[in-house]
């Protein structure tokens, strides 16, 4: 069994308690993870606070932190490696992904420590003479960083990254599901020279750790990624320390594909879009909106490219598609499934059980041109289940694709550049990928609307968000003050 312990304050401590962490593909622990309880909470958001306050981080120079940043990105690089088998093992998430996606999170550190000292004021154009004004952006204070099991490197990255750029303090709480690689990383941390403090992380469970993270009076903003249900606890808890929030939710991304469309690109997109990643992605496309017209051959493609996914081990490299994370996670999609297919909805992929101890289940595609009112069409199911709808021109494509709660991500295939204008703007999602899918980067701002959450990460968008304003008023006159019952 390995270990992983809290990094509190610049130390590593075994935590109230300890519980096994499970790998999804053998459903056998392999790791001991110390575990925060109320206490360990209470001290993280202390140490943090007292460390935004300490002039050691609060007299660094913009320029120094995003040296520290730098320093972060060399060593998430070198160590990306292991860092991915981590992940891999606590996870479920393939090798090949996981080796790739970490190794590019250095580069979300290297942008975020070059914007450290670009996050600048300015001076307003003032209507009073006498008057010099300016505005200052300061950092906004102790930020909860509340991170999800998948990709947690990276979703971690998109709120780190921006927050020491401001010169805020954070304590990062990784997802209970699967701790390990981000409990791992605080080492980088403390290698990095970070003053002891300015980064804590934790993990917990609902009740005795997220919960009182999220409603401690000393936190200043709370930066979520996760499911709507605890992202309405969150806000609910926010409400006691009125902090900002931003929240970065699921979806239910629409994938359409008009019938000029490339369809081998298409094909080879859509699975990308939802079956890499065993379909454990927020912006998994997982409504598959199709043209008429070429919807059987989109189809018949689509089949033959599932029937060839290498399905086995995530250690290994030539696997193309692991576990789900949890057992209760395969427990919903199964009865998810099961569901729609008594609504209505035709199965066109092999429904024969994943041998093996873990949690996997098949790379599945349903028909539900039929049902379009089907649960799988209708819920986020965080799995690797694409549901099909047709459509007969424009108007329905879009009135479809927008035919959800969720607002994060869409893509669209077509080669008639005029319709991709048109539709884009029609298409109420955060992101929209034309004739490409699941592309990111540390210049671009993601997220979502509705159900999807608000706020944005990425892009010196995000950055901002991690300050706040300061008005500042010079006079200018030394002579004395008019009447001082009135209003300059």
């Amino acid at each position: 069994m390995e270990s992983f312990d809290l990094y509190i304050n610049g130390r590593f401590e075994p935590g109230a308690a300890r519980f096994d962490s499970l790998n999804p593909a053998t459903n056998a622990p392999w790791a001991s993870v110390a575990q925060a309880h109320e206490a360990e909470v209470d001290r993280a958001v202390e140490a943090a606070w007292q460390a935004f306050h300490r002039p050691e981080w609060r007299a660094m120079t913009a320029g120094a932190r995003g040296k520290l940043l730098l320093k972060l990105a060399d060593l998430v690089e070198a160590n990306a490696p292991e860092l991915a088998r981590l992940e891999t093992l606590d996870s479920g998430k393939i090798i090949r992904e996981t080796r790739a996606q970490i190794a590019y999170v250095a580069e979300y550190y290297r942008y975020y420590a070059g914007l450290a000292d670009k996050m600048e004021g300015h001076v307003l154009a003032i209507d009073k003479p006498d008057m010099e004004t300016w505005v200052r952006r300061e950092p906004v204070g102790v930020v909860a960083a509340v991170i999800p099991w998948n990709s947690q490197l990276f979703l971690s990255a998109v709120k780190i990254g921006p927050a020491i750029a401001a010169g805020c303090t954070l304590v990062v709480k990784a997802s209970e599901a699967a701790p390990a690689p981000l409990l791992a990383f605080a080492r980088l941390i403390d290698q990095a020279g970070f003053p002891p403090g300015v980064c804590n992380v934790i993990t917990g469970f609902a009740e005795r750790c997220a919960a009182p993270l999220t409603r401690h009076p000393k936190v200043d903003r709370i930066a979520f990624t996760g499911g709507a249900e605890t992202a309405r606890h969150i806000v609910r808890n926010s409400a006691e320390n009125l902090a900002s929030t931003s929240l970065e939710l699921g979806g239910k991304s629409p994938f359409i594909v008009f019938d000029d469309a490339d369809l081998d690109s298409a094909a080879n997109a859509q699975v990308a879009a939802i079956f890499s990643a065993s379909g454990q992605s927020c912006v998994a496309g997982s409504r598959l909106l199709v043209a008429e017209s070429v919807k059987e051959a989109l189809l018949e493609r689509l089949v033959a490219k599932v029937r060839d996914i290498v399905i086995g081990c995530p250690q290994q490299p030539e696997t193309q598609f692991g576990p789900l994370c949890t057992a209760r996670q395969k427990a919903l999609i199964e009865q998810v499934v099961e569901r729609s297919l008594a609504q209505g909805a035709r199965r066109l992929t092999a429904s024969a059980p994943i041998d093996g101890p873990g949690f996997y289940y098949p790379p599945t595609i349903l028909d539900c041109s039929g049902c379009p009112q089907a649960e799988s069409v209708t819920r986020e199911l965080f799995g690797p289940v694409l549901s099909v709808l047709s459509f007969r021109d424009e108007a329905e494509a879009i009135a479809l694709a927008n035919a959800t709660e969720y607002g994060l991500a869409a893509g669209v295939f077509t080669q008639n550049l005029t319709r991709a204008h048109r539709v884009t703007r029609q298409l109420r999602a955060g992101v929209v990928w034309l004739n490409t899918y699941r592309a990111v980067s540390p210049l671009a701002p993601f997220g979502g609307y509705g159900q999807s959450g608000f706020g944005r990460e990425g892009g010196m968008e995000a950055a901002l968000e991690y300050t706040t304003s300061k008005t500042v008023w010079l006079r200018t006159s030394d002579a004395p003050i008019d009447d001082p019952f009135v209003m300059r």
